[in-house]
């Protein structure tokens, strides 16, 4: 077969393979060969340009396999998308379509300020902000849309946990490892008018309950905590684990909470009397979040279970669907269950590391996951497959939030218009927020 390398090309590759003989030991190859291939005057000289030469090229060619490998990936996905978009009615835009994911291509803005950890972000309801909380003790408010940074809300002395908008997006709430929780006016320059004292050790996360009128927090102190606002006054504490409390999400009627703590366990609690209600054990290290599966998902849930649609389940309440829960853990898993009887229906395996945030998208086709591993992943709840994974950060991603945005439909503004615009907010340790849209 007659060779593609010129003469000159044979000899360095000649001299290449030496080199890298006489380097890896393999003497009585490197003798031979050097006599079969007419170079018995070569001598090994790390200033020779043949020099690790094989090593150097042999390692560029996996480089390049991974990116070839990395851009076919995005492209298929790319193709698969522009073919979804092309099959939308005419007029419907990317900016709303319902059914919109973030792909691993670049964010739209990546937000930069903080001094340490972003642990939490979370969006204004009506306009296009975000806030951030870090290790850096402050709260920054961003535009999303522009990627500008509005103002830096200074008040905690230690790391900020948490932080959410009220429904109405009034009030900001935060939470820190200094044991306060803070209330922000928004429309008064985000004027801090009052601090929330009673926790006896680091506050890990913070909601407003539905109604805006009470908060619940959750403590390393082993407690969650009901106040009032109007009176800022502890009205309840509630003991529903043994250990840290990592966090407390309250249920649409506000009458349920999902908690979740370094005892490995989650519980739907009762508010009003303080009682567990399910217990749900099965994670093998801390559990991180856990959250209510919305009611557009039971559909998915049921069906990835083996359930029929229309199987009638029981209902913790009437009328509010908090029969299922999601759980993520530093065990790596996230695991979806019949919160009424405490049993767990299935485990989504696929993340690295520690499983750090979880939100459903509002289709309630897909779960968002975020982790230690520096990617968020993109579950189809109806397979449990994991459809996407996204490298999103350089570090842990700490924190996942979705907004909708309400937009105009002809001039794609904020307005009263019946399209939502999909964005997406998740912070990190690298010290960004990165905000993903169409």
């Amino acid at each position: 077969m007659a060779t593609l390398l010129s003469e000159r090309q044979q000899d360095d590759l000649h001299k290449a393979i030496l080199d890298y003989l006489h380097s890896a030991g393999f003497t009585r190859t490197f003798e031979e060969f050097k006599q079969e291939s007419s170079q018995a005057d070569f001598q090994p000289d790390l200033g020779q340009k043949s020099s690790g030469l094989l090593v150097k090229k042999w390692t560029s060619v996996i480089r390049m396999q991974k990116k070839i490998l990395d851009l076919e990936s995005r492209l298929a996905q790319a193709l698969h998308e522009n073919s979804h978009m092309a099959a939308l009615p005419s007029g419907f835009s990317k900016r709303n379509n319902p059914d919109w994911l973030p792909t691993a291509g670049s964010p739209k803005h990546t937000l930069t300020g903080h001094r340490d950890v972003v642990n939490t972000v979370a969006f204004h309801p009506v306009y296009s902000v975000v806030a951030s909380g870090s290790d850096d003790c402050t709260i920054k408010v961003w535009d999303w849309e522009t990627g500008e940074l509005e103002r830096t809300l200074k008040g905690h002395t230690k790391r900020v946990t948490d932080c959410e908008y009220d429904s109405k997006g009034k009030h900001l709430v935060s939470s820190s490892y200094d044991l306060f929780i803070k209330l922000w006016n928004v429309e008064n320059d985000y004027q801090n008018f009052a601090t929330l004292r009673g926790h006896e050790h680091s506050v890990s996360s913070v909601r407003f309950l539905p109604g805006d009128d009470r908060i619940v927090s959750a403590s390393r102190d082993q407690t969650v905590r009901i106040w009032e606002i109007a009176s800022t006054h502890c009205i309840k504490v509630i003991k529903p684990h043994t250990d840290w409390i990592r966090c407390a999400l309250p249920s649409l009627d506000g009458r349920y909470l999902v908690t979740c703590s370094m005892d490995h366990t989650a519980r739907v609690v009762e508010v009003s009397s303080g009682t567990t209600k399910a217990e749900l054990r099965g994670h093998d290290n801390v559990v991180e979040v856990a959250v209510f599966v919305p009611r557009i998902s039971v559909p998915a849930i049921r069906e990835l279970v083996g359930q029929k649609t229309g199987t009638t389940q029981p209902a913790i309440t009437e009328g509010i669907a908090i029969a299922h829960v999601a759980t993520g853990s530093r065990d790596k898993t996230i695991k979806i269950w019949d919160a009424i009887r405490g049993q767990c229906l299935h485990t989504l395996v696929g993340h690295d590391d520690w499983v750090r945030a979880l939100v459903f998208h509002p289709n309630g086709q897909y779960l968002l996951s975020a982790a230690d591993d520096h990617s968020i992943r993109i579950w189809e709840l109806k397979t449990g497959r994991c459809m996407r994974k996204i490298e999103a950060h350089e570090r842990f991603v700490s924190s996942l939030s979705w907004g909708r945005q309400a937009i105009n439909k002809d001039s794609g503004k904020e307005g009263d218009g019946p399209n939502l615009m999909n964005v997406i907010a998740s912070g990190s340790s690298d010290q960004t927020v990165k905000i993903w849209m169409p």
